[in-house]
């Protein structure tokens, strides 16, 4: 779920980006067994309320909220609704009116887990490595830079 750190900078301010889910949840407790210095951030990117009145990012921010304080770790949330609605929706929404099927998960990951959140995270909370719970192929290079690969069989 998450990478072993080898550099005592690298893990002076670690982001775990926390859905609430339990890989996400695993992933911070991993990072601050090995000492990191960790902060929860949940990213809030839709605020309509379901069919029956509950606005699940609410209550996925609740969870993650409950996991930061059982982690003893700083927690945050982020809003990029405006950024999901213009770069991840609207563009589902002109491919679907196009005739083809789009996938809305593959353009919020390029432009909002790692564009947005990314830029956000390393600007303004001066984070010096970003966690997920998601599984990742990961290359460190000689010189220690590492770099998220893609898929091999994309």
């Amino acid at each position: 779920i998450c990478a072993r750190f080898e550099s005592d900078q690298i893990m002076k301010r670690v982001i775990a980006a926390m859905s609430g889910g339990i890989d996400s949840s695993v992933a911070a407790y991993l990072l601050k067994r090995q000492g990191a210095h960790v902060t929860g951030v949940f990213m809030r990117n839709w605020d309509e309320r379901d069919e029956t009145g509950v606005c699940r990012a609410s209550q996925d921010f609740m969870d993650v909220q409950r996991v930061c304080e059982r982690l003893a770790i700083p927690c945050l949330q982020v809003d990029f609704v405006k950024e999901y609605w213009n770069d991840v929706f609207s563009t589902f929404l002109d491919q679907y009116k196009s005739g083809h099927t789009p996938n809305p998960d593959v353009l919020c990951n390029l432009m909002i887990k790692f564009t947005a959140f990314y830029n956000h995270v390393m600007t303004s909370l001066k984070a010096t490595a970003i966690a997920t719970g998601h599984y990742a192929q990961l290359h460190r290079n000689s010189t220690g830079v590492v770099k998220l690969l893609q898929c091999g069989h994309i």
